[in-house]
């Protein structure tokens, strides 16, 4: 199983990159803004996206709704320090399969990719 990390801090994309590969993920790309995170999903068309909400460019909320439209299947993790209820719900409504809440650590990342991965009915890599 294949994911592509966006976010902006670049922090946050090497832990995420490390919690994912050493759980089995192969982490096939990654990118610091919405525009360039959209482009690399259409090129390399992963099938779990980690994608932050607040970035400089376009926010998450935006590249999540471009995914949506191209990809139904496709997990999205929407990734932030957010925890505005309202924010939440509209990223769950508009397709988002999941949470992962800043600051995060392995277990909480990686229950959130497993539920995500397994309510899409996708095989579970090993290491999940």
């Amino acid at each position: 199983m294949n994911a592509l990390i966006i976010d902006d801090n670049e922090m946050t994309r090497a832990t995420l990159r490390t919690m994912l590969v050493r759980s089995g993920l192969q982490v096939i790309g990654e990118a610091s803004n919405g525009n360039n995170g959209y482009e690399l999903v259409m090129k390399l068309k992963p099938q779990v996206v980690c994608l932050d909400i607040v970035m400089p460019d376009i926010s998450g909320i935006d590249v999540l709704k471009q995914l949506r439209n191209e990809f139904e299947r496709m997990v999205v993790l929407m990734v932030s320090s957010e925890r505005n209820v309202a924010t939440i719900k509209q990223c769950l409504s508009l397709g988002a399969s999941g949470f992962i809440i800043k600051p995060f650590n392995e277990a909480t990342v990686l229950k959130s990719i497993r539920d995500a991965v397994l309510r899409a009915g996708m095989t579970m890599p090993n290491g999940l």
